[in-house]
């Protein structure tokens, strides 16, 4: 019994040591290229920072936070904070450089391949993203759930499915539509569209539209919601 106990003072102490923020040192590194001018934001707290010439940057997070890394010369990449993390009061990020383009790519299409073709799944997998996974880990076992539960960590990390959601959205927008559609047809000043982008990201029905590939309705709920917008912003 008191075995039993001491476990779960350790597990409880744990999340409590995993929910406070921590000022980390973040180091940066390219194999063929210079890691300087990479943003750095906490989606969690929308804290934004940019790391130096030898990629060094500094950022106050917690566990399950998720970062992303982005600059015009580097592959765009996402992290989540690890308990481990916040510990070393350190983390390491391997970045990439974007790929040249070639002149001639030949493309061989391997799609009708997989594991239900070849008679291992009855149905295509379920794809869990890193904060799903993280939240299916969570809850897998009714111990694991009870806990969790308690002490406040499958809230967190349900929290954190939704960012991965919204950051997923505002990726998908990037370059999605022209400059002139947001200030001709919307009426959106180029200076507030990164706003705009993430104003509509928080609508459940723009995002199932955004997740369809429905055009048609993408531009219907963007049109209604840069008048809600505009609305809220003025009101201001």
């Amino acid at each position: 019994m008191k075995s039993s106990s001491i476990i779960v003072l350790l597990f409880v102490q744990s999340i409590v040591f995993a929910q406070k923020s921590a000022l980390i040192k973040g180091i940066i590194r390219v194999a063929d290229a210079k890691p300087s001018g990479v943003h750095v934001i906490n989606l969690s707290t929308e804290q934004e920072v940019v790391s130096d010439e030898n990629g060094v940057f500094n950022l106050e997070v917690r566990a399950d936070d998720l970062l992303v890394f982005s600059a015009n010369h580097l592959d765009y990449m996402r992290k989540i904070v690890e308990v481990e993390d916040i510990k070393n009061a350190v983390i390491y990020v391997e970045m990439t450089s974007k790929l040249t383009m070639l002149d001639e790519v030949e493309i061989i299409n391997h799609s009708r391949i997989n594991a239900v073709s070849l008679g291992i799944l009855s149905k295509p997998a379920k794809k869990y993203t890193v904060a799903e996974r993280r939240l299916y880990g969570a809850t897998s076992s009714p111990l694991d759930g009870l806990l969790n539960a308690i002490s406040g960590r499958t809230s967190m990390l349900k929290d954190g499915v939704e960012i991965e959601k919204k950051q997923f959205g505002l990726e998908k927008l990037d370059g999605l539509f022209d400059e002139t559609f947001y200030v001709e047809t919307l009426k959106i000043p180029k200076e507030e569209i990164v706003g705009f982008h993430y104003f509509i990201v928080e609508d459940f029905k723009f995002m199932e539209a955004l997740k369809g590939d429905n055009s048609f309705l993408i531009t219907f709920f963007m049109i209604k919601l840069a008048s809600d917008y505009k609305a809220i912003r003025d009101a201001k």
